[in-house]
């Protein structure tokens, strides 16, 4: 079981002279996400609820969760979002597929899950443009709750994923201030490396490729020093690093890396007729080393 920050808004208490609009320029840096803290809080019942000083209102904002081991979107989206089905949505809000597992040690973004109300005869894809400023995720929005293209009726409910939620450095201040609020953005730290190295691994192959070992070693450690990575990037970064270490005739280095690379993943098989003999030579050499 990974770790997650299941709760994923925090509270603000009204003070005295705040508007809506305020509080979602302030938290947001958005006035139009005004809307969404009026459905979040219920405010639209009877024609709109006045906020009042000392009202307790609740910010949305997503949450984060580190994945271990054997879970699938699948297992994920019933944990996190109360249905199998919504596997679709948890993994494009990460950038994958549903049907890839997501990377142990992966630090994943989960939507806000917007409770709104239908007041009157609605269509999801009228819905999908409030929210999403485009009917195209209309299909998202019917899948993910199952509404298979009828008509919304008054008192309907549609759980609406939110993920373009990010906080302003007050709303993050507030997030902190809130109780138990070790969650949303703030976060979000590992989940923002893991893309980086994502991003910086083609370059790091290529020098590799290229035989520019000097560089692949400042590369590879300034990539490991980012934060918590995915066990198959620390597994690919350190393969790198055993090369490159090897090549350079660093066999203390090189043991070491590769240790740390099986390590990573149990799957490695030293072949000799694949790896070149210092490869092979350094992982011995880190097999002694356990």
């Amino acid at each position: 079981m990974g770790i997650a920050s299941q709760a994923s808004a925090f509270s603000y208490v009204v003070q005295k002279g705040d508007t809506l609009a305020g509080i979602a320029e302030r938290m947001y840096g958005r006035i139009h996400y005004e809307r969404i803290l009026v459905h979040a809080n219920g405010l639209e019942a009877c024609g709109g609820v006045p906020i009042v000083p000392g009202m307790r209102l609740e910010i949305p904002a997503v949450s984060h969760y580190r994945v271990t081991a054997g879970e699938t979107w699948q297992g994920l989206a019933t944990e996190l979002l109360g249905d199998p089905t919504r596997a679709e949505k948890l993994a494009s809000a990460n950038d994958a597929k549903s049907w890839t597992p997501p990377d142990d040690g992966a630090d994943i973004l989960v939507p806000y899950n917007l409770r709104y109300v239908v007041e009157d005869r609605e269509t999801v894809p009228e819905v999908a443009e409030r929210f999403f400023a485009d009917k195209e995720s209309a299909w998202m929005l019917d899948r993910y709750n199952h509404v298979n293209g009828a008509m919304l009726q008054r008192g309907d409910v549609l759980l609406v994923p939110l993920t373009d939620l990010p906080l302003t450095e007050e709303g993050k201040r507030q997030a902190r201030a809130a109780e138990g609020s070790a969650r949303s953005e703030l976060e979000g730290a590992a989940r923002e490396a893991q893309r980086k190295a994502a991003n910086e691994m083609p370059a790091l192959m290529a020098e590799q490729r290229g035989g520019r070992y000097l560089e692949v070693v400042v590369h590879a450690n300034r990539m490991l020093a980012m934060g918590e990575l995915t066990r198959p990037q620390i597994a690919d970064i350190h393969r790198v690093l055993t090369e490159a270490y090897a090549a350079l005739g660093a066999k203390g280095l090189a043991a070491a890396a590769c240790q740390k690379w099986r390590a990573a993943d149990s799957s490695v098989v030293i072949d000799p007729v694949l790896m070149s003999p210092k490869i092979v030579d350094a992982c011995k050499a880190g097999e002694q080393m356990k």
